[in-house]
């Protein structure tokens, strides 16, 4: 469904995803690169008012992006709520496991 949304620039960014997205060089045109053949990694689905996802996704420059949108269904809607570059630090190899803390 996310693909398919993306596909169809049925997108819209939250205030907090843009700025995170300006201060970390992230162009919206990347998050949909990203969403577009991104897989789910974690879910949310208690969170309020519409549940939510994590994805990984990658650019076409091969850069790996996280990407936590929530899905109205009802609208056909993806919003995003923030992005970043996953760092090796927090997440294990891959970027779809995070690291355990000790």
């Amino acid at each position: 469904m996310l693909a398919k949304l993306a596909g169809e620039s049925r997108l819209a960014f939250k205030k907090h995803a843009l700025v995170r997205m300006y201060q970390r060089e992230i162009l919206a045109n990347e998050v949909r690169e990203a969403l577009l053949k991104g897989e789910i990694v974690e879910t949310y689905p208690s969170d309020k008012p519409l549940p939510s996802f994590l994805v990984l996704g990658y650019t076409s420059q091969k850069r790996p992006l996280h990407v936590v949108v929530a899905l109205d269904t009802e609208e056909e809607m993806g919003w995003i709520i923030t992005v970043y570059q996953p760092s090796s630090k927090e997440w294990e190899e891959g970027f779809r496991v995070r690291r355990r803390r000790v």
